[in-house]
């Protein structure tokens, strides 16, 4: 394979990694929104940082091959040194996105009598927030819920007569 044309934020990379494997393409390098390398004619085909593929397929492209590098973000600190200013506020907003990537919030409104079973669906991380609502006999119900369980659980809430199931991403949280 000769004469492609690869954009890439990350040049010396993916230059290497072609070479090792005997392809010879134009690496050029870019900054910022590679994936539009292509439908603007500069690229046939772009290497870049991808986690889920959604802005590629957004883009009109899609994942092929290996990936040419896994990677990984690691906190090191000397052991027995002084404590380094601001670090346990960084551990706490750290520990919070790691968190809320794995959970949802999910709000309900239910009559009153299925609150508890609700309420033990969806028991949240310290207790679900329960809320009357101006309709009378129904509660609002708000609670974080696992991100891998969240379309089970509506299902199940629907069953027992919860209505009006909205679920949101959490960005962060502090717990």
């Amino acid at each position: 394979m000769t004469g492609l044309r690869v954009a890439t934020s990350y040049p010396g990379l993916v230059g290497a990694h072609l070479a090792a494997r005997g392809v010879q393409a134009q690496v050029i390098r870019l900054d910022g929104a590679v994936e539009t390398a292509v439908r603007l004619g500069v690229a046939d085909v772009i290497a870049d940082v991808v986690s889920t593929g959604t802005t590629l397929r957004q883009a009109g492209l899609e994942v092929v091959g290996e990936p040419i590098l896994h990677s990984e973000a690691v906190l090191i600190r000397r052991t027995g040194g002084d404590p380094m200013p601001g670090l346990e506020v960084f551990l706490r907003r750290l520990h919070g996105v790691l968190v809320a990537r794995r959970y949802v919030m999910m709000d309900y409104d239910i009559p009153g009598q299925m609150v508890d079973e609700a309420c033990r669906l969806t028991p949240g991380i310290e207790s679900p927030t329960v809320s009357p609502l101006q309709r009378s006999g129904w509660f609002a119900v708000r609670a974080m819920v696992p991100r891998d369980r969240a379309q089970r659980v509506m299902d199940d809430l629907y069953e027992i007569g919860a209505r009006g199931i909205l679920v949101t991403d959490i960005h962060a949280c502090r717990l």
